[in-house]
């Protein structure tokens, strides 16, 4: 099959025409209209078999995931997501792979009304997957990292450190999943935070008049607050008790419980920081949505507490060289 076909074959009629499409796959390049009162939002991940899923991952989760990452960023903004381009390197042709992974592709844009607009195949030794998505938000209106006000409360959109945990049982590290085929053996639950992480679209368009900075969990929660914290020149104080978690990470010894808390990363959820004024009046609006989980501070760094209590704990999340 040529690429063309390929092209044709899977993804050229994946997802449903957005109306801010003027012309889609099929030429060079795609042509989109952008909405008059907005601003254009993009971002690219790359997704590579074996460094951000084992590679027993089936076709239709990676499809799925592949979006999910980037729709994150766009929520990390506020932006209402519109389109995606796919870079896509494959080692074979394999079509019963391909028709999965288009399915996957389509299932999360259906969902989001975003549509697949461009994109490339070619052919490579490696399984990998490049996704650039785009989207709008309202002029002046996206929530960066570098307004973090001192004062803030600082929260979490949802539990933490569940795709951590997730990917420590099938690695083998809890006595549990020893092989990285046994992906299935993992209770729905986990399956789902690891293979099929939910963006939280709305609740970063819910946060555009609240929020000061905002940023998504991909490489560990205390990195990425890290960056919110660089970026604005702060420092932050966190009460690791605050942190909503699931009960099998209560389970854990508390060194391990955290270490997939703070560094274990792949949780697609949002991190950001609010007035404690703004805090309260979205809490009355919208209550059990977010969680606070600390304060910005002025002393630059990340302090942990725990019952009150000031603990050592090192932040090292995801590495990606």
């Amino acid at each position: 099959m040529s690429e063309f076909s390929l092209i044709y074959t899977h993804f050229q009629h994946a997802t449903a025409k957005h109306k801010n499409t003027i012309l889609g796959i099929g030429d060079d390049c795609a042509i989109s209209r952008i909405p008059p009162d907005c601003e254009l939002v993009s971002c690219v991940d790359t997704l590579v078999a074996g460094r951000h899923f084992v590679f027993e991952t089936s076709p239709h989760a990676i499809g799925y995931k592949s979006v999910a990452v980037n729709l994150s960023d766009l929520a990390s903004m506020g932006a209402t997501p519109y389109a995606i381009l796919l870079g896509l390197s494959l080692p074979n042709h394999d079509n019963d792979w391909l028709k999965e992974f288009s399915r996957g592709i389509a299932d999360i844009c259906h969902q989001f009304n975003v549509e697949l607009i461009g994109g490339d195949t070619t052919k490579s030794d490696i399984l990998t997957i490049s996704i650039t998505a785009l989207g709008f938000v309202k002029k002046g209106q996206a929530i960066r990292r570098d307004n973090a006000k001192i004062g803030d409360v600082i929260c979490v959109s949802g539990r933490i450190g569940t795709a951590s945990l997730a990917l420590s049982y099938i690695l083998g590290e809890n006595g549990r999943c020893k092989h990285s085929n046994s992906i299935n053996e993992l209770s729905n639950h986990l399956k789902t935070a690891l293979q099929y992480p939910t963006p939280q679209v709305a609740l970063g368009q819910l946060l555009l008049d609240y929020a000061n900075s905002m940023i998504d969990i991909s490489d560990g929660l205390g990195q990425d607050l890290g960056h919110i914290l660089k970026a604005s020149g702060v420092g932050a104080k966190l009460y690791l008790e605050n942190i909503p978690c699931i009960d099998e990470l209560n389970d854990l010894p508390l060194d391990k419980k955290y270490q997939h808390i703070i560094n274990g990363g792949d949780d697609y959820q949002l991190c950001f920081t609010m007035s404690q004024e703004n805090f309260d009046k979205f809490t009355a609006l919208y209550p059990n949505r977010i969680y606070p989980i600390g304060e910005i501070v002025a002393n630059q760094g990340v302090d942990f507490f725990y019952q009150n209590q000031q603990v050592d704990f090192k932040i090292q999340g995801w590495e990606h060289f």
